[in-house]
């Protein structure tokens, strides 16, 4: 099937003189080395023929063999392509193309149509250059050829490839086996907030300070098991500016990349393409937010329509309003003055909003604690602890050890301060924001029509 040694050894002589066919065997040629050279011959993924300055076939391999179905043995020692591979409208031009690339610098590219040893016909490209001999004279022409839809196939992966790293609206990275990137997009440097330079050959670990677990966790799936069906999203903390933090969320797909070329799939490496998110998931949480809270404030109105006593209306009205919006809450009412603790939710263990069982009891707020300043302002205060000593600053301002966070909300009816409520939330919540304070402010509002009842049934 494939051409002898004696043949490929006689074909890239370069003392050997022009000749019409095959010619004799050379026995000086024959060894290791015309071995290697028709198993590389052989061994090639392209089709590959070569003529001498005669235009016979000298060289015949075994891809050209499965494109056009003529063996070795029936394609060398012919001259040029008529009467076998080539109609004889076409054989000529054929050959005067290919046979050109012998006088010519650089290499020939032509596409023609060429036949079946079944009779068929196929278009192929080639790639055709020249060969000398030791003494500069033309000594013949190789011709490597491929069908042209299979050339094509190969020409479109590799523009997909150059425009999804140039031009691609998301971000493209090519992470290599070892969870290093090897290649990435402007749109990808752009949205990690670093250049393509220092993204190369970098652990992941450098430029995402958080959530690189589960990134590098999703690499590694896909590198032991394949691809995820859909697309996944990822939360990661990202280095900004002056050492802040950036919280986003990427849509991320994978794709493992294996090479072609062996005969069990070997992980070249994973091509992760992403997408910023985050403005979307925050809407989307948002409206998830708005839509449970309104549920709890209709639930609690429910509840407390149903309590006899308005103080016990008041805290079922806190109960409704901690469920996933803070960890505790206290209720302070105004007497005089002063400030005194009616209810609140237990410090040591968990439970829901209680009234003070031996009775309100009086505190004794320094100057600029927030829940005074919700009173004195008659408006709502925001405070977060310092880094290191929380558990100081909360002890100090009588709230329970593990608060990091505080909103405090004045209770108004009938244009009297009537106290405060205070939301604490511990520190592995985030701080309050102020889509939390127009919550708090509501559940406030329910509160103090609670206690103003409570005042008139009194008097």
């Amino acid at each position: 099937m494939s051409a002898s040694r004696s043949e490929t050894a006689h074909a890239l002589g370069p003392d050997e003189p022009d000749r019409g066919g095959p010619g004799p065997q050379t026995p000086d040629r024959e060894g290791p080395g015309a071995d290697l050279l028709a198993a590389l011959l052989d061994g090639m993924d392209a089709a590959l023929c070569a003529f001498d300055a005669s235009g016979v076939v000298t060289h015949w391999n075994r891809e050209a063999e499965r494109i056009l179905g003529w063996g070795a043995e029936e394609a060398v020692g012919r001259e040029g392509f008529a009467g076998w591979a080539a109609l004889g409208a076409d054989a000529d031009e054929v050959r005067d193309r290919v046979m050109a690339a012998m006088d010519a610098p650089g290499r020939q590219v032509h596409e023609f149509p060429l036949l079946r040893r079944d009779g068929g016909r196929v278009l192929v490209r080639t790639q055709s250059a020249g060969m000398r001999r030791a003494d500069g004279q033309p000594a013949g022409v190789y011709c490597a050829f491929s069908e042209v839809h299979a050339q094509i196939d190969l020409e479109r992966s590799i523009a997909l490839s150059e425009a999804l790293f140039e031009d691609a609206c998301w971000g493209v990275v090519l992470v290599d086996a070892d969870l290093r990137p090897a290649m990435a997009n402007a749109h990808a440097a752009q949205l990690i907030g670093a250049r393509r330079t220092h993204l190369l050959g970098r652990p992941l670990g450098e430029v995402v300070l958080q959530g690189v677990e589960e990134l590098e966790g999703a690499l590694q799936h896909v590198l032991a098991e394949g691809a995820p069906t859909a697309p996944v999203e990822l939360w990661v903390a990202l280095r900004g500016r002056e050492g802040e933090q950036r919280r986003r969320c990427w849509r991320s797909g994978f794709l493992r990349l294996a090479s072609p070329l062996a005969e069990e799939p070997v992980p070249l490496g994973v091509g992760w393409l992403f997408q910023d998110v985050t403005e979307a998931k925050l809407a989307e949480q948002e409206a998830d937010r708005l839509r449970f809270r309104s549920s709890q404030l209709h639930r609690a109105g429910n509840a407390a329509a149903e309590c006899e006593d308005p103080m016990e209306a008041a805290t079922v009205q806190l109960d409704f309003a901690l469920a996933g919006f803070a960890d505790h809450a206290l209720l302070d009412l105004a007497r005089g003055d002063r400030l005194v603790r009616a209810a609140q939710t237990p410090s040591g263990a968990p439970g829901p909003v209680a009234r003070i069982a031996r009775g309100e009891i009086p505190l004794r707020y320094a100057a600029g604690h927030p829940a005074a300043q919700a009173v004195e302002r008659a408006g709502s205060v925001r405070a977060s602890g310092e880094s290191g000593r929380a558990r100081e600053w909360a002890a100090e301002r009588h709230w329970p050890a593990d608060a990091a966070h505080v909103l405090c909300a004045v209770l108004r009816s009938r244009g009297r301060t009537l106290g405060v409520v205070t939301f604490l939330r511990m520190g592995g919540r985030p701080a309050f924001g102020r889509q939390d304070v127009v919550y708090a402010e509501s559940v406030a509002a329910r509160v103090a029509a609670s206690v103003d009842l409570a005042r008139s049934l009194q008097d």
